[in-house]
């Protein structure tokens, strides 16, 4: 049974995949969401290959982006960045009436983006798992386009 967040994720990369065309080849309707627990990336272009990454938060009001946005594994991510690798991000904004999509290309990225959090606890279901946080502020002016 999926919770509420998840449910929130996945609502959010369907809507990217129906309405966003992909940034790189620009077809249509060829963005498909990938697998649950995919690593790093949430949609792949059937056409292309581009991946890239999904975020959905529930917001109160469109005019603010939030400052950050839970990430995901802190470990593959840190992997890939040690590497040089980023993958684009869409963060989807829903509000109780209407949402927005906003897209962040990989070429405005850098480890800033990225704050570590603390491993979970011992008594935590998943103990000593490290998320990450996207931390919004650290994006540059203009960066973040919106879509929808």
């Amino acid at each position: 049974m999926a919770t509420a967040k998840q449910e929130l994720g996945a609502w959010g990369e369907t809507e990217v995949a129906k309405k966003c065309a992909c940034p790189s080849c620009k077809r249509p309707k060829t963005l498909k969401r990938l697998p649950t627990n995919f690593k790093c990336a949430d949609l792949i272009c059937d056409f292309c290959g581009y991946l890239a990454q999904v975020k959905s938060i529930s917001v109160r009001t469109l005019d603010l982006m939030p400052k950050q946005i839970l990430g995901a594994a802190w470990g593959p991510q840190k992997e890939r960045m040690d590497a040089g690798i980023y993958f684009p991000l869409f963060v989807v904004l829903k509000a109780p009436t209407d949402f927005a999509i906003y897209y962040l290309p990989s070429d405005f990225q850098s480890p800033a983006l990225f704050a570590e959090r603390a491993p979970l606890s011992a008594s935590a279901k998943r103990a000593g798992w490290q998320g990450f946080m996207y931390v919004l502020s650290a994006v540059p002016d203009g960066a973040l386009v919106r879509l929808l």
